[in-house]
């Protein structure tokens, strides 16, 4: 069992915050996802076709990301929140990434609804996972630079858990430590927004929609919401 918690500070600076975090038991990440893949590919038709296109920095998404980054010291024009950094790649390549089935997965169902989404494969996780604002003493090793170690700003907001920073700048990049492969088979998967009155709705579909790209794959899912509410779930 890992808890998840938001960090009374951060609950205070982000009173309208709401996490679904989205777990998947026995999961199997080799062989064909057929409902990824016709995901990801409509997508691209749609983008190709005109129909639709990712939320950009104009849209209220992503704008009150880009707001939130400037209050802990982060350029979001420089460093982006992760679903501003995957819309801007979209459009621009005109395809979506391949990474394994479990990540594109949820980067399909990120675009979709236009909010930041990560994953943590929790067998690599140490102790409880905190939503928090940093010290600068943590550190954190990028996702893919296994040889790398970072300290975030003092008040970078990251997720942690016991043994360093899971995620800098809330949500720009993941760390190497915990990162989801085709061989992690216990993985929570997390879906942001910081209007939950205005974009709730949005996160809950976000999180029925990779339950239901997970469920053929996967022993179990479940769904939880973690919020200044309810600043702490056990998954």
């Amino acid at each position: 069992m890992t808890v998840f918690r938001i960090d009374p500070a951060v609950a205070d600076a982000f009173p309208d915050t709401l996490i679904a975090v989205v777990t998947a038991t026995g999961l199997r990440g080799h062989g064909p996802w057929p409902a990824t893949t016709a995901t990801l590919q409509d997508l691209e038709q749609q983008l190709a076709d005109g129909t639709w296109q990712p939320a950009d920095e104009t849209d209220p998404r992503i704008e009150a990301w880009h707001t939130a980054y400037r209050s802990f010291g982060t350029n979001p024009r420089r460093i982006r929140p992760s679903v501003d950094a995957l819309g801007r790649r979209f459009t621009k390549k005109g395809t979506l990434p391949r990474v394994n089935p479990a990540v594109d997965s949820y980067n399909a169902v990120s675009v979709q609804h236009g909010l930041p989404a990560g994953a943590f494969d929790l067998d690599h996780v140490t102790g409880r996972i905190a939503i928090q604002y940093a010290d600068g003493t943590e550190e954190f090793t990028p996702l893919g630079e296994p040889g790398t170690t970072e300290n975030p700003k003092p008040g970078e907001i990251v997720y942690a858990d016991t043994t360093g920073v899971l995620t800098r700048h809330w949500n720009h990049r993941d760390a190497h430590r915990t990162r989801v492969t085709e061989d992690s088979t216990h993985v929570a998967f997390v879906f942001e927004t910081l209007h939950v009155s205005r974009d709730g709705h949005l996160l809950k579909a976000a999180a029925l929609d990779l339950q239901g790209l997970l469920a053929p794959h996967t022993g179990q899912t479940a769904v939880y919401y973690l919020s200044p509410d309810q600043p702490q779930v056990t998954v």
